[in-house]
């Protein structure tokens, strides 16, 4: 038998899905089985697997011990590099800004060092996070960039944080504005692309159409060109819409592939000029709230930016080459 005293970072969670969390071992047909016979219990009764839970709720588990895992003094995070480049923080929310190359979330390839690890050894040396004091919650990304693509991430420090946040990223009140290199000038200097983009999930990649095809999400790209120089131009990116690959897929479908794209851009010319990673930053952000956002509400208007995008001053000075003259 355990006790479970609902906290802050637990509350506003269902039964079941709270359960999961605070223990992992135990199978749900059994989870189910137990609530429905009464061996889990909120505040001495009986409840639904639905039940929200509140702050203060006693949470009560006559089951095996042996679902209890012994607590872990060793964390995997710690393994993690130090190295963490943070943009913004307050007691709510993180703003790192990954690098190129980076993981956000482990995957099979790396599973000690990404930025959520990073993330969770900076808050835990800082004294800010610590696994013992948390049932069911841990800091968490809001949104992901691709390991190939550097820029600003949001994270929770706090579960009601990344309730808000994961709403409002979905309710897209927040822009997300991106800088690019990409091959050509562009005849048009500002405007909004529109087209159609079905993704290849075995291929991990996407086709772009202009009409709607069958199976096809709509996906929209704001742009304006800041520079050109040798037949290239460095664009500012506003996505409208967030589809897998968009940006890189929606340039290249218009004759204006990103520059170093190795899957949607001319990978042989990016091999020869040494361009090795795709010239591509989500470089600011701005909260943009139209609805309450809690705890939140003080980031509304707030913009904040990566001030040395790596490329950035290279294409400014004059230093990068499309390789094709008269472009």
């Amino acid at each position: 038998m355990k006790t479970f005293t609902i906290s802050k970072n637990d509350s506003g969670q269902r039964l079941d899905k709270f359960i999961s969390k605070a223990v992992p071992a135990l199978p749900k047909s059994l989870m189910y089985k137990y609530i429905r016979t009464k061996r889990i219990k909120v505040n001495s009764k009986r409840s639904d697997i639905s039940t929200k839970l509140c702050e203060n709720d006693v949470v009560d588990m006559y089951i095996n011990d042996e679902f209890f895992a012994p607590a872990d003094e060793h964390y995997d995070f710690l393994s993690a590099s130090k190295n963490i480049d943070i943009v913004y923080e307050d007691e709510n929310i993180v703003l790192l800004n990954k690098k190129v190359g980076l993981l956000s979330h482990p995957d099979e390839t790396e599973y000690n060092d990404t930025l959520i690890t990073r993330l969770k050894r900076y808050l835990y040396e800082k004294g800010d996070y610590n696994p013992k004091d948390e049932n069911s919650f841990a800091p968490a990304l809001v949104n992901r960039i691709d390991r190939n693509t550097g820029g600003i991430v949001i994270a929770a420090k706090n579960a009601e944080s990344l309730r808000i946040l994961n709403k409002k990223l979905k309710d897209r009140e927040m822009e997300k504005y991106y800088l690019c290199v990409v091959h050509g000038y562009l005849k048009k200097k500002s405007g909004t692309l529109t087209g159609w983009l079905i993704k290849d999930e075995k291929k991990n990649r996407v086709d772009v159409f202009k009409s709607e095809k069958p199976g096809a999400k709509e996906i929209r790209t704001k742009y304006e060109v800041i520079s050109e120089k040798d037949g290239l131009s460095l664009v500012e990116i506003e996505l409208l819409t967030g589809r897998t690959h968009q940006i890189r897929a929606h340039f290249a479908s218009i004759g204006h592939p990103l520059l170093g794209d190795g899957k949607y851009g001319t990978n042989e010319l990016n091999k020869s000029l040494g361009y090795k990673k795709q010239f591509l930053y989500s470089y600011r952000l701005k909260f943009t709230f139209e609805t309450e956002a809690g705890c939140l509400e003080y980031l509304n208007g707030k913009s904040f930016e990566v001030s040395d995008v790596w490329f950035r001053t290279e294409f400014l000075s004059g230093s990068l080459t499309s390789g094709i003259k008269n472009k």
